[in-house]
């Protein structure tokens, strides 16, 4: 239940219960003396208490119980509803010596203003029976309210045993992954750095010159195995800490020169920390991005430019390849990819070909600079 609904219950309940002590109350006099204006008022104050009982039950218990007391004192024979309740209230929110001590002493406190006022002296046999009937409310009422907080209990413990039960599944998956990725991908990369060093170093022992795409691979193998493996400890220990982030583009666009690309970085604005998530995906954009330039474009220039703004960063990279409006291409995993990353963080991203020719990828990420 809502905390809206529950307090419009609570009102309910109190107003409800004040009603019926003080129709009770009013039933059984006939007088207007300042002793029963008292009372009446004893008897409105204890029912309307109860609208507090969520937020303060032994605060509750003490009130209702006073005024219980009070009005029986005044010589209103009304049964004390709104101390049931409250009773109820103690005990579910877990008060249950509180809440014994308290009813002990009312159990005590009752005949004796009950005797005080007038009322109840037909004799030693209506008065036992009276606080028998008393004893046996209060009981019923404690065990609903314990009966409701062992059931909330076991619900909680049943949520957290599925969250927990979850936990387990997620990471079982993750490792299991990891085992793919290892048992797969990591020989694949492997053998593809180890021929490309072989090559490179037959070249250089034979006096040849390294073909620049030869390198581009010997260093694009190494890469991809450091962040291959970056991945796997990623997955076996739950670690959230990106192993790459906005610091490491520029060994991104240094990357792309030695392949032959006419790279270059600008960064503007007035720098500042970034979240991990935003962080990481910079990296990501870049290194799609220049990736796909050496992949599809046939360009011979690029230009990265990194943009802080007050509560956003920009990220655009450009190439002047044979993209045109004319022929889109269609985008890839890699794009779809990239999207999802930015979409995930809550910014905008752009890609599409140039006027004057060439690529544009474009993306705007929310920073959230509040401490």
């Amino acid at each position: 239940m809502s905390t809206g609904r529950a307090g419009v219950t609570d009102w309910v309940i109190a107003v409800g219960v004040a009603a019926a002590l003080l129709v009770t109350g009013l039933s059984g006099q006939g007088s207007a003396t300042y002793v029963d204006l008292l009372g009446y008022g004893l008897l409105g104050v204890g029912g309307l208490v109860l609208a507090a009982r969520r937020r303060a039950p032994v605060p509750v218990l003490a009130v209702t119980g006073l005024c219980a007391v009070g009005y029986q004192a005044a010589g209103f024979d009304v049964p004390a509803v709104a101390y049931l309740f409250a009773v109820y209230a103690a005990v579910r929110a877990g008060h249950r010596v509180i809440t014994v001590a308290a009813s002990v002493t009312m159990l005590a406190a009752l005949p004796i203003a009950a005797l005080a006022s007038g009322l109840h002296d037909t004799g030693e046999a209506f008065a036992q029976a009276r606080g028998a009937l008393e004893l046996a409310w209060l009981i019923a009422a404690g065990a609903a309210g314990e009966a409701l907080r062992q059931a909330e209990r076991r619900a909680e413990e049943a949520e957290r045993t599925r969250e927990e039960t979850a936990r387990r599944r997620a990471d079982e998956e993750r490792l299991h992954i990891a085992r793919e990725l290892h048992d797969s991908l990591t020989h694949q990369i492997s053998v593809i750095k180890v021929q490309a060093e072989v090559a490179v170093h037959v070249a250089r022992r034979r006096g040849e010159q390294v073909p620049e795409a030869l390198l581009a691979i010997q260093e694009a193998g190494r890469e991809a195995t450091r962040e291959l493996r970056a991945t796997l400890e990623a997955l076996r220990d739950d670690d959230t800490t990106p192993p790459r982030g906005l610091d490491h583009v520029e060994e991104l666009v240094e990357r792309a020169r030695r392949s032959g690309l006419d790279a270059t970085l600008t960064i503007e604005g007035r720098r500042h920390g970034l979240p991990a998530a935003v962080d990481r995906t910079v990296y990501r954009i870049v290194q799609e991005s220049l990736t796909n330039i050496a992949r599809h474009a046939a360009a011979a220039t690029a230009s990265v430019r990194v943009h802080y703004r007050p509560g956003a960063l920009e990220i655009r990279v450009e190439d002047d390849g044979k993209a045109t409006p004319d022929t889109a291409p269609v985008p890839g995993v890699g794009l779809l990819g990239m999207r999802e990353r930015v979409t995930a963080l809550g910014g905008r991203l752009r890609a599409e070909p140039r006027g004057e020719g060439g690529f544009t990828v474009q993306a705007e990420l929310p920073v959230d600079r509040t401490p």
